[in-house]
């Protein structure tokens, strides 16, 4: 991938939910899916310029797996793969495990 976000954006390969619960009933194609609002972080940009030139630090890193703004996204398509883009402040929370 050759994206390199601008700014306090970043790049995040949404992470696709399973079609079946864990109950085990698998749910049809038809029903209208929900977008994803996690995903793991592709890119950063080098952070938002700040008023006295410097770059403020960004919070999340590559490879962070990251829960997000159901509705802030912008989707991309890159090599066939969809990518969401999205500024740092629409990013609630990391998901350690």
């Amino acid at each position: 991938m050759k994206l390199q976000p601008l700014g306090d954006h970043i790049v995040v390969k949404p992470i696709t939910e399973p079609t079946t619960t864990l109950s085990g009933i698998v749910l049809p194609d038809t029903i209208s899916k929900e977008k994803s609002e996690t995903g793991e972080v592709m890119a950063i940009g080098p952070g938002k310029l700040l008023d006295n030139g410097s770059r403020s630090f960004m919070s999340v890193k590559i490879g962070d797996k990251v829960v997000f703004k159901k509705y802030s996204p912008d989707e991309i398509t890159v090599d066939n793969q969809e990518f969401l883009i999205i500024a740092e402040s629409d990013v609630l929370a990391i998901i350690s495990q």
